[in-house]
Order: C-alpha cells, then structure tokens, then sequence
C-alpha cells in the first residue's frame, strides 16, 4: 500500500472575494449529474495554503461581478509534487460543471506515478526515511 504524499499548496481563488470561492480535491466524478454535485472528494480552503494530495486533481470554484449578477468561473489544476499547479481547464457561466466534467474524468482516469525523487540527493532521501523511523544502510 502507497501512502500518500501531501504538498503544501497556495490554492488560488477563482472569483473575487466578496462572493462564493470553494475548491476540491476531486476523487470521483458522477457522470450523470452535469452540476457541481457531480464531484466528490474533500472540500479545502481557496485563497491560501493548505496540505493536498500531490498527483490529486483540485477544482477551484468562484464567481465574480456584482451581487445581483455573479458570473461563475471554475478552474481544474493538477497538483504537483513540488507544490505547484497545473492548469488543465477552465469554464465560465452557468454550463461551468459539465464543460469541466470530462477533462477532470479523463485526469482521474489517467494511472499517476509517484512523485519523481531523482533530482534530490540520496543523503537526503535517507535522512527523511530516517526521521520516520526507518532504518537505512548504503547498499
């Protein structure tokens, strides 16, 4: 069993804050609904930092404009293992959920490997390894 690897993310707001921003690690798509409710996972805090899965697929959700006339917009990023986002797609209006629906089921459904370690030092890898508990020998 793999354990999962949290990055410290600046999740980005996708409206302005005097309106509705929420964002979400989305696990599971129900293809048959075309709303927001379509997207399962656990909600996180948009407009900070907060600790998300890397490799997890995030959707940013906003509205900007007046009060009586919000427009929404909604962004999907992938989170990388160095803490930074990749854009994947983006939609504004009333049809933002079922523009979006696809590409975040095509990203789910695309096998993710583990974050690549090759660029950092093995003395590192085995210090961290080594503050969990595990012992560590040079081959």
């Amino acid at each position: 069993m793999q354990e999962q690897v949290f990055v410290a993310v600046d999740i980005p707001l996708a409206g302005d804050e005097r309106h509705k921003n929420w964002a979400k690690v989305v696990e599971n798509v129900d293809t048959s609904r075309s709303t927001g409710w379509a997207f399962d996972g656990p909600f996180v805090a948009a407009g900070g930092i907060q600790d998300v899965p890397a490799g997890s697929v995030l959707l940013v959700y906003g509205e900007r404009g007046s009060r009586a006339n919000p427009q929404s917009a909604a962004r999907v990023y992938t989170v990388n293992a160095d803490a930074t986002l990749t854009l994947e797609a983006e939609a504004k209006g009333q049809a933002w959920a079922r523009t979006v629906r696809d590409p975040i089921v095509r990203l789910l459904g695309v096998e993710r490997k583990g974050p690549d370690l090759s660029h950092l030092p093995d003395s590192v890898l085995a210090d961290e390894l080594r503050s969990r508990g595990w012992r560590v020998e040079e081959p």
